[in-house]
């Protein structure tokens, strides 16, 4: 324990020195130290244009005649003595004269006189008495002040307030350090949310797992006196749309904590250490309002690795910035004040191991897409507003909508609501949530989009053709309507196929129904017309990938073995693959899905030649009502003698016969009865 909070201490003073060498004279006073600079270069300035050169000119001859006394006369005594010859020179300016006596008077005597404008006469008299005269310099000590210091000033500070604001907009700084760059007040957004665990529907797993920290901020004696250490990070990973965010108000919420929420983007700028000094703040300001939790979302911004850089360096400013997270979260002691940082990423895998070790982010929380039941529940607190007619099933939209996030069912729910509300209606039927999740899935319908009746009739039989081959294959998803009205960027036509309930896992012989159903539909185009089309580009394209995924990633085939050819990476974000094999392999892969697609292909044609009455059916009907639903597509193949596959129930005890149960009973007694009789010969 003393080690422990000797380094706490250590920690604590290397963060005091940063503040305070953050907080130092020059940051504090950004306004005295303008003037100060202001004042310094008025004074260089004169000094090096002084105003005396000037006035040297001008006054060098009043000065000539050195030390005399002054006297003020009216103007009209002093045109009298310069007509009785008693004035040596004359000196106009713009409001005075000043007259210098001869010498041989006495004592030199200067008169100044208010001048009187306009006077025309003076020159032509002083002339006429060949008086010699010239300009002077009038001295008015205000105008000086005015002009000489205080304007250069304000115009100096003008200039330098119009600057700084201009870099704080274009970068969005704050109001801390000289020009308030260093600053994350702003960027900060600080509140105690109203959302709680029952505002977040699904992902039980994740709210059970973060049930904790609610419970230690609530009542952190509870777990301090047994010793116990509440985990300073917890990283929340998902896909997108999953509802990190959420969860994270939610824990401040149900603890009634303060909640300083900024996204990871907001610590990199374009100078060099201006993320370090925001982290110090942002940490500075939970401190403050402890207990507290502060949230970075997508905290890959500035946590990547820092190896990931290569021999040559990486990016100075993100390094620096993690390093100052790393070190602000073994600062800062949980036990004197309870900060919890929770941070939220979809690409974990590219974060500093530093980041990652236990004492900082040392827990990971899966966010992941709803299942069947989560999916029900989402819905629930989405349609709380929205008027429902009687007739809405929820599961029944919940089954359509498999493999969709939070965001995106929120999203239905809304899209639904417009719908009805365009058509003038009172409450949301069911036809409006089909039409808002085909919306979400295929794309917007264009029924104004004319084709001509031959390319309608290509749509139609490739449709049929994917339809068919998925009802008749083992492993392939269900159909849930075939459409030939055009959706979305290029799609003429669609055949939806909405599984019941989300994949975690798929058997090769799903994999290969898969691959069957995309060649589908270029098979029914070159069997019942004859030619192929460029419809069937990106069925092509995806069923070349499935092929390539089971060789290369999952190691069925025999090109390769068991041996990986690809690494996935960015799982959450829709995968990428990073090749790593010979080319050699790579020709043996291009022969292989070669061979694979040409056989299942044949294997295609075969089954649709089998089933040609089901397809001429399904097209006839297409090209009359443009749209058949599933229910129709499996009865048109069983009324025409075709045997539609029933896929065995994954998520109910009818995967294990009742055969096997009772089979698998009698050996267990068997090896009971063996082991007894065991024990009694002993």
């Amino acid at each position: 324990m003393a080690k422990k909070e000797q380094n706490s201490n250590n920690n604590n003073n290397s963060n005091n020195n940063n503040n305070n060498g953050n907080n130092n004279f020059f940051n504090n006073n950004p306004l005295l130290i303008f003037v100060i600079f202001s004042i310094v270069t008025i004074f260089a300035f004169k000094a090096i244009f002084p105003e005396d050169q000037v006035g040297s000119e001008t006054n060098a001859n009043m000065q000539a005649f050195g030390q005399s006394t002054n006297k003020t006369i009216p103007y009209s005594d002093l045109k009298k003595m310069i007509t009785s010859g008693k004035i040596e020179y004359v000196g106009i300016g713009n409001t005075q004269i000043k007259a210098i006596s001869k010498m041989g008077t006495g004592q030199i005597v200067t008169y100044t006189a208010r001048r009187v404008i306009p006077d025309e006469t003076l020159i032509s008299t002083l002339e006429k008495n060949g008086i010699n005269y010239g300009g002077i310099n009038e001295e008015n000590i205000l105008a000086d002040i005015l002009f000489g210091w205080v304007l250069p000033i304000f115009i100096f500070f003008a200039i330098w307030m119009f600057i700084a604001k201009r870099m704080q907009k274009s970068m969005g700084g704050g109001s801390g350090g000289i020009l308030g760059i260093g600053s994350s007040k702003k960027m900060i957004n600080s509140e105690k949310p109203n959302v709680t665990f029952d505002d977040m529907a699904g992902n039980k797993e994740a709210k059970e797992e973060v049930q904790e920290i609610v419970d230690f901020l609530k009542s952190p004696d509870r777990y301090v006196r047994l010793g116990a250490q509440i985990p300073k990070g917890v990283l929340l990973v998902g896909p997108p749309g999953t509802g990190k965010t959420l969860l994270a108000k939610a824990v401040a919420g149900e603890a009634n904590v303060e909640f300083l929420s900024v996204s990871g983007s907001a610590f990199i700028e374009m100078f060099v250490g201006v993320g370090a000094s925001r982290v110090r703040d942002l940490f500075e300001q939970a401190k403050k309002v402890a207990p507290a939790i502060i949230f970075i979302d997508e905290i890959d911004a500035i946590g990547k690795s820092r190896a990931s850089g290569g021999p040559m360096g990486g990016n100075d400013e993100r390094e620096q910035t993690l390093n100052q997270l790393l070190a602000e979260m073994d600062g800062f002691s949980t036990d004197a004040a309870p900060v919890i940082v929770l941070a939220a990423t979809n690409r974990p895998e590219v974060l500093d191991p530093a980041l990652l070790r236990p004492g900082r982010f040392d827990r990971q929380v899966l966010v992941d897409k709803p299942d069947y039941e989560g999916r029900i529940e989402i819905l629930q607190v989405h349609i709380k507003e929205v008027k429902l007619g009687k007739n809405v099933d929820l599961k029944e939209i919940a089954k359509m909508t498999a493999g969709l996030a939070g965001a995106d069912l929120a999203n239905i729910i809304n899209e639904a609501a417009l719908l009805a509300g365009r058509a003038s209606k009172d409450q949301v039927d069911p036809s409006d949530f089909k039409e808002a999740v085909e919306r979400q899935i295929a794309g917007l319908e264009k029924k104004s989009k004319r084709i001509s009746p031959k390319e309608r009739k290509i749509v139609a039989y490739h449709e049929s053709g994917h339809a068919l081959i998925a009802e008749i294959t083992k492993g392939a998803n269900k159909v849930n309507k075939v459409s030939i009205v055009p959706r979305g960027l290029a799609a003429l036509g669609y055949t939806l196929n909405t599984p019941e309930e989300n994949k975690y896992l798929m058997q090769k012989h799903e994999l290969i129904a898969e691959v069957d159903v995309l060649l589908g539909g270029r098979a029914a185009e070159e069997v019942f017309i004859g030619e192929i089309s460029t419809g069937a580009g990106n069925d092509l394209e995806r069923a070349t990938g499935i092929i390539k995924s089971m060789a290369t990633v999952y190691g069925m085939s025999d090109i390769a073995g068991l041996m990986v050819l690809e690494k996935r990476t960015n799982q959450f974000l829709g995968g990428q693959t990073q090749k790593d094999f010979s080319d050699a392999m790579a020709k043996d892969l291009d022969d292989h899905t070669k061979n694979l697609l040409n056989e299942r292909y044949e294997i295609v044609i075969q089954k649709l030649k089998d089933n040609k009455v089901s397809i001429e059916q399904m097209t006839a009907e297409l090209l009359e009502i443009e749209v058949i639903s599933g229910e129709r597509v499996r009865e048109i193949i069983t009324l025409n003698g075709g045997k539609v596959f029933v896929d065995e129930d994954l998520h109910s005890d009818a995967i294990v016969s009742k055969e096997n149960i009772t089979e698998k009973k009698e050996v267990i007694e068997e090896a009971k009865t063996a082991e007894d009789e065991k024990e009694e010969t002993k």
